[in-house]
């Protein structure tokens, strides 16, 4: 068994994600960033259509954020959050706590979504044994979701849809079922609840797009629904806003269209503005409340190494910032109108099954990818930065992308989808 070329010539101690290394073409080496450009080393220009990974809200290296991160960085890059704090942490839990609704506002800071997740689930898990309720320790999440990669996470995924089908022997049983759009759906929903109560630590959900999981939409009325339902039944509400949170869908919050108060929020990606890793799950008093007592036993204990990393809560403090003083929910607005202009026309190309845009993210659903390879190259060739997967093209570009450059996007977008219908 050989390793691809690229590997043999230089690269042989990377391993990527997401790849067959066996045959995946070579990664695309890069130089720099700036705005909404990657510069490659070969001196080509790709205007990024996906914000790596949904993180750069602003673009890359905004001044605002990378000034924050260099005082910060002389300063104090790290300190142990263990007996320890520091200004840029409780100023920051402080602002996402003014944010957010009711009694969201205990910030426990980890270092990616996925261990924002994880933690989620150990409160909520924890919170029952706190109380004296014993058998609470699953969890009820749905079809086409995906909450990152680690074990826990992997649990709550799509098991028949998802990437993560092949550890389904080992992972934890938990219950996975249809979003519940309909009325019927939702007694449906509300009888299986009730059924499985005593089972049951939370309810957990991306609100209105599901992410990874094919940029499927539901509206504000199926999330509002779900969660009142859920508290109804006694049980807790897990919203994971990693990929939603910080505008994406048209507000700060995908709760803030339904007038929700989950239990528990799940924050990463945008909250650090593309710079660094930064996460954190953030509980209402009445989940905090519970790990309130005189034995330790009743104490989260969870606490990675680089948890509340000072040089990471400098670039979240400057991201907020760039919220309050940059008309950016107006510029979320503006590429709204852009996506829906440009792609809803692309319903007529033969093979496209459907168009959905919602705030900043624009997705083309066809009916079969064919070759995502071909795509990718073609996209490069004409100097964008778009990653098809499953059976989707999607935009979600930063939101201080200027018209040509989203015009750049979408026009390419569109000429390199007649030319793969053809195919």
């Amino acid at each position: 068994m050989t390793s691809p070329l690229w590997l043999e010539e230089g690269s042989s101690h990377i391993w990527l994600p997401y790849s067959q290394m066996k045959t995946a073409p070579a990664p695309l080496a890069v130089a720099a960033t700036k705005g909404t450009t990657i510069t490659l080393s070969d001196g080509r220009d790709l205007i990024d259509g996906i914000a790596s990974w949904w993180t750069a809200c602003h673009g890359y290296n905004h001044p605002h954020v990378m000034n924050a991160m260099k005082e910060q960085i002389d300063i104090m890059p790290h300190i142990m959050f263990g007996g320890l704090n520091h200004e840029p942490a409780l100023k920051l839990a402080k602002r996402l706590a003014n944010m957010l609704p009711g009694d969201l506002n205990r910030v426990f800071f980890v270092d990616s979504g996925s261990v924002s997740v994880e933690v989620s689930m150990k409160m909520a898990i924890q919170y029952w044994i706190n109380k004296g309720v014993k058998g609470r320790s699953k969890f009820v999440s749905f079809k086409d979701g995906y909450h990152g990669d680690t074990l826990g996470c992997m649990s709550i995924a799509d098991p028949e849809e998802g990437m993560h089908h092949v550890f389904n022997d080992v992972l934890l049983d938990q219950f996975v079922i249809d979003v519940p759009r309909t009325a019927e759906q939702l007694k449906e929903f509300d009888a299986f609840l009730k059924e499985h109560k005593d089972e049951i630590a939370a309810v957990i959900t991306e609100p209105l797009v599901q992410g990874a999981g094919g940029m499927k939409f539901f509206d504000a009325d199926t999330l509002r629904n779900m969660c009142e339902t859920s508290q109804k039944n006694d049980i807790l509400f897990i919203v994971d806003e990693i990929f939603t949170g910080f505008g994406r869908t048209g507000t700060m919050f995908a709760i803030e269209q339904a007038g929700i108060t989950p239990d528990m929020i799940c924050l990463s990606k945008a909250l650090s503005a593309g710079a660094t890793p930064l996460a954190c799950t953030i509980a209402r008093d009445h989940i905090f409340n519970a790990f309130l007592a005189d034995d330790f036993d009743f104490a989260l204990q969870h606490g990675p190494t680089y948890m509340a990393n000072p040089l990471a809560c400098a670039a979240a403090n400057a991201s907020l910032d760039l919220f309050e003083t940059e008309p950016r929910l107006e510029q979320i607005k503006h590429i709204n109108q852009k996506l829906q202009d440009a792609l809803l026309p692309m319903q007529s190309i033969e093979g496209v099954q459907d168009v959905r845009i919602l705030g900043a993210i624009g997705v083309v659903q066809v009916d079969d990818l064919k070759d995502a390879n071909w795509l990718k190259n073609r996209f490069v060739e004409e100097g964008v930065w778009v990653r098809p997967f499953r059976d989707i093209i999607y935009l979600t570009p930063a939101f201080t992308i200027t018209d040509d450059e989203l015009d750049h996007l979408t026009n390419t977008m569109g000429h390199v989808l007649n030319e793969w219908s053809k195919l």
